[in-house]
């Protein structure tokens, strides 16, 4: 009995190795993530595949290209170590404890308050350790739809029957310029007029840019667009050096700074969009991902918006 329970705690530990070289994509990277040796990686990668008796991977120049029972191993795996989770953070719950971990994957614009957010959570649950991972809207959609995060953040999810949604913030898109900009002190701005200055544009695949273009084609307007940048800071940093004007989330203006950049009273805006919590339906949620929504729909959001009201 012991021998083959050792045998199973191996197994786990090269299905934690295997996901982690397909999460990567690379050996390499993977063993500095998981802080082991190269060799000992291939190795314990060559004993998953013996004992399967079949490949898991193929090395194609520089790319490993999975075989179709790895990605079934993979698949497997997954639910494998998310049960061993859950049964950890379920026994920690039957404790009184609240401990595990909580997977976030959000987008780019949303780095400005989701650690405002996770703040009072995490002195609420000292046991629960964060994962956060930012990237622009199609990589988190991308990481939504293979469900490796317990939430994922957007202001523009995709439309998708599989998604579950759970709206609770707003997030108004406004104008904004340098202070010293012809517009800066207009009471009343038509969006024609805002539309002849030069305009910086978040890079395709941002949720900005997502709601801006679908606002655009709403209205049948057209920017006049000088430059594309890949990042609201840089973006504000653009406009205070008078390279033109721009639209950004409010968010970036209440908790990253407002020096030397103005709002401008624009017609027809703010856009008015809403941040969601996101997973997929099928995915169980955990006890840790429970305490988080719970704790969001209450304690979070209303922390939040008195923020925003003080800004």
């Amino acid at each position: 009995m012991a021998s083959r329970l050792r045998a199973y705690i191996g197994t786990l530990r090269q299905l934690e190795i295997l996901l982690a070289v397909h999460e990567h994509d690379s050996v390499t990277v993977a063993s500095e993530h998981l802080h082991l040796t190269q060799p000992t990686v291939s190795m314990q990668l060559k004993k998953l595949s013996d004992a399967l008796g079949t490949p898991l991977y193929d090395q194609v120049g520089r790319k490993l290209v999975f075989t179709d029972a790895g990605n079934a191993v993979i698949k497997t795996a997954k639910e494998i170590l998310e049960s061993f989770e859950l049964l950890d953070m379920h026994l920690a719950d039957l404790k009184g404890l609240k401990a595990g971990k909580l997977r976030l994957g959000v987008v780019t614009t949303s780095k400005y308050f989701v650690p405002n957010l996770l703040g009072d959570f995490c002195r609420l649950y000292p046991g629960i350790e964060i994962e956060l991972k930012v990237a622009n809207r199609e990589q988190i959609i991308e990481r939504l739809m293979e469900g490796l995060d317990d939430f994922n953040v957007f202001s523009h999810p995709p439309l998708d029957q599989r998604i579950s949604l759970h709206e609770f913030l707003p997030n108004p898109l406004v104008a904004i310029a340098p202070l010293d900009h012809p517009l800066a002190k207009a009471s009343k701005i038509t969006f024609k007029e805002f539309t002849h200055y030069p305009f910086l544009i978040r890079e395709s695949g941002s949720g900005t840019r997502h709601a801006i273009e679908e606002f655009m084609k709403e209205h049948n307007i057209s920017l006049n667009i000088r430059m594309t940048i890949e990042s609201n800071e840089a973006i504000k940093q653009a406009v205070i050096s008078g390279l033109g004007t721009s639209i950004l989330s409010g968010h970036t203006l209440a908790f990253g700074g407002r020096d030397n950049i103005c709002e401008l009273n624009v017609a027809q805006l703010p856009i008015k969009t809403n941040w969601h919590l996101a997973h997929l339906k099928a995915k169980r949620l955990s006890v840790v991902a429970n305490t988080f929504i719970n704790y969001v729909n209450t304690i979070g959001r209303n922390r939040l918006l008195k923020v925003l009201h003080t800004k």
